[in-house]
Formats: C-alpha cells, sequence, structure tokens
C-alpha cells in the first residue's frame, strides 16, 4: 500500500521539474528572439545613420555658393548687375 503514495509524489515531483523546465526554455527563447530584434534594429539604426550623414553631405554640396553661381550664371542667364543699374534705397 505505500507503493502508490511514493508513485504520486514521484509524478508531483516530477511534473514540477516539467514546468520549471519548460518555463526556463520559455524564458530561453524569449531572450533569444529579443536579441534577434535588437540586432535588427541596430542595423536599421547603423544604416539610417548612415543616410543620414550620405544627406547631410548632399545638403551642403547643394548649398554651396560656388554651385549655386554657376547654375544662376549659365542655366538662368543671370549676371552682376552694372554700377548704373544699382539703386540704392534709404
Amino acid at each position: 500500500m505505500r507503493a502508490r503514495p511514493k508513485l504520486s509524489h514521484f509524478i508531483f515531483v516530477t511534473l514540477i521539474f516539467m514546468v520549471i523546465a519548460l518555463i526556463y526554455v520559455w524564458f530561453h527563447i524569449k531572450i533569444t528572439r529579443l536579441n534577434y530584434a535588437i540586432a535588427s534594429e541596430m542595423s536599421t539604426r547603423d544604416s539610417l545613420l548612415e543616410e543620414n550623414r550620405r544627406l547631410k553631405v548632399e545638403r551642403e554640396t547643394l548649398k554651396s555658393s560656388h554651385r549655386i553661381e554657376k547654375i544662376a550664371t549659365t542655366k538662368l542667364k543671370m549676371y552682376y548687375p552694372d554700377k548704373d543699374q544699382v539703386v540704392f534705397v534709404r
């Protein structure tokens, strides 16, 4: 008659260990997924920072006064006024 309580005790302890093992595996899988997500976001961040740097360089190139003057004189046919064309307003 004592065999039954030992068997039920063994099954109970085994179930507890299985639940603990499943919780551990679940946490480990969750941490692994989060690490992959973090790595993906860091990669996206790095590419965005590189694009930001490239766009800043492009902006400074487009703002260049030499470039603007060249476009004004060649494409827009603009020129500096002569002295007699300048009128000072007070």
